[in-house]
């Protein structure tokens, strides 16, 4: 994600949290539909170099507002700012340890 330049990097640790649907929500923003693409490119590509994995599921990458990348455990989300903020999901689960990554610049 910061390699493609996404902006509020939030990791979500829900590992704790009963009934959550993955242990980790990893959520970033994009500026434009290229670069949401080219995020999901990335995460997509390094996910498969390190683990092998492809998603489990995927879905929102025809639109691109909110793409979402399903590895079970790992959940990653890529938002367009606005939709970001509609959702908000990181208001959703009040128990989970919430961190969030410095900006590159």
């Amino acid at each position: 994600m910061q390699e493609k330049k996404a902006s509020n990097i939030t990791v979500m640790d829900l590992s704790n949290v009963k009934n959550s649907v993955a242990d980790y929500f990893v959520i970033c923003t994009g500026t434009s539909d290229t670069q949401l693409d080219a995020i999901y490119e990335a995460i997509d590509g390094e996910v498969y170099k390190v683990f092998k994995e492809s998603p489990w599921h995927s879905e929102g990458r025809e639109n691109r507002e909110w793409i979402l990348l399903d590895y079970i455990n790992v959940v990653a989300h890529i938002f367009q700012k606005e939709k970001r903020k509609f959702f908000s999901l990181e208001t959703l689960w009040g128990d989970a340890q919430v961190t969030n990554i410095e900006d590159l610049q």
